[in-house]
Formats: C-alpha cells, structure tokens, sequence
C-alpha cells in the first residue's frame, strides 16, 4: 500500500510541473516577456530550457527514477523561482515553499517499488547482486 501511496504522490507532485511545463512550450514568446522581465539572459532560450527541464523533471518523477536527485534539484528550483518569481504574492510563495518541503522528504525517502531502479537491483530489495 506504501507503496502505491508513493506513486500516487509523485504523480500529484509533477502536475503542477507537467502544466506550467507544457505551458513553457505553448506559450514561449509570452512566457520569454515574463523572463525578459526578471532579467534573465536570453529569455527565450531560458523558457524552452526550463519546459524541458521540467518536462525531464516529471517523466522522472513519475516513473521514480532518480528520484533523490530530483527531489533535490526541484526543492532547489521551487524556493529559486518562490523567492524570484513569487516574491510579491505571499500565496504563491508559501506553494513554492511547501512543494520543496515535499521534495525534501521524497529524496530522503524512497519511490517505492513501484519505481525504475536500472540496473540496480540492490536498492529496491536492498540485497547485494551476486557477480
């Protein structure tokens, strides 16, 4: 059951990536204003990097690969874009804040069996390969 719960979160947790993801790339020349706006460098080329950036985010988040690398990195990019992007709307915020308290405890945890674990066998079952 933990485990079912465990996917079950993960895939709640790359919603919001999967839509502003896909946004990203729908809607680049509107979303390079909003980045041309914050200041940052090449502002189209910095919304198609961060649509795919996402969009890896969630494919990996789903299938549970990788998932303490990624629940560090979108920890990371969650306050980054709280404190750059949502400064200004305490609602926002503190939505930036949780989901990185979120991916926090998802890299100090497991993903459950229901993950891809590649050819490592021994971190689902904890039983070291025979060579």
């Amino acid at each position: 059951m933990n485990s079912i719960l465990l996917l079950i979160g993960r895939i709640l947790m790359s919603v919001l990536f999967l839509i502003s993801g896909i946004k990203k790339f729908g809607m680049a020349a509107q979303m390079a204003g909003m980045v041309a706006q914050i200041g940052l460098p090449a502002p189209l080329l910095m919304v198609y990097l961060m649509g795919a950036c996402e969009l890896v985010a969630v494919a990996a988040l789903i299938i549970g690969f990788q998932t303490r690398i990624v629940g560090i990195l979108l920890a990371v990019w969650c306050v980054a874009t709280g404190f750059v992007v949502h400064a200004g709307d305490p609602v926002q915020l503190m939505k930036n804040i949780g989901l990185a308290g979120g991916f926090l405890i998802l890299a100090a945890t497991t993903p459950g069996t229901i993950a891809y674990y590649g050819n490592w066998p021994e971190r689902r079952t904890g039983a070291v390969p025979q060579a």
